[in-house]
């Protein structure tokens, strides 16, 4: 038995709330804001970027690739749970699969250096940080609290220890 099965039996609240209108409206908002920053970064960012000096035009270019990784990062874990909300996959399959978002590895959002960065991308960044909390903190919600040990099973032990003495 891995670390995460039985995590719908341990963690019923977490399954509920995974499939409640708080993710649906957490899903709809985070796919918003990766439009939202998609069209920012293509179209006026874009020509922001361009006006701005080479100190600052840096810093624009750290700081877009930043909330790049970081949407991505997110909408990768929000898609996995609503392919479990749909019925796709299982929360222990999503269990795994998550590990592959990285999202434990996202750090806290740092406010960006405003000297001559645009409004919009600080906002971009704000949201983003924002977006980044709500889902940590459902992550922490559907799988942290999940993680109880299995009740002891004398039985099961005895039947372990019996295995292993005789080889069967």
């Amino acid at each position: 038995m891995n670390g995460n099965s039985r995590i719908r039996e341990a963690n019923p609240f977490g399954a509920r709330l995974a499939s409640s209108a708080h993710f649906r409206a957490l899903f709809a908002d985070g796919m918003r804001l990766v439009e939202e920053t998609a069209a920012y970064l293509d179209g006026p960012g874009r020509a922001e970027a361009k006006a701005l000096d080479r100190g600052a035009a840096l810093n624009y270019a750290t700081e877009s690739m930043r909330l790049t990784t970081r949407l991505m990062q997110l909408a990768s874990w929000l898609l996995l749970h609503r392919a479990v909300n749909e019925g796709e996959l299982t929360l222990d399959d999503a269990a795994e699969e998550k590990s592959r978002t990285k999202l434990a590895s996202l750090t806290a959002v740092e406010a960006p250096i405003a000297d001559g960065m645009p409004a919009a991308l600080i906002a971009l960044i704000e949201r983003s940080g924002a977006l980044q909390n709500d889902v940590q903190h459902l992550d922490r919600v559907l799988y942290e609290a999940g993680r109880v040990p299995a009740p002891d099973n004398a039985v099961a032990d005895h039947l372990d220890r019996l295995r292993q003495a005789f080889g069967a």
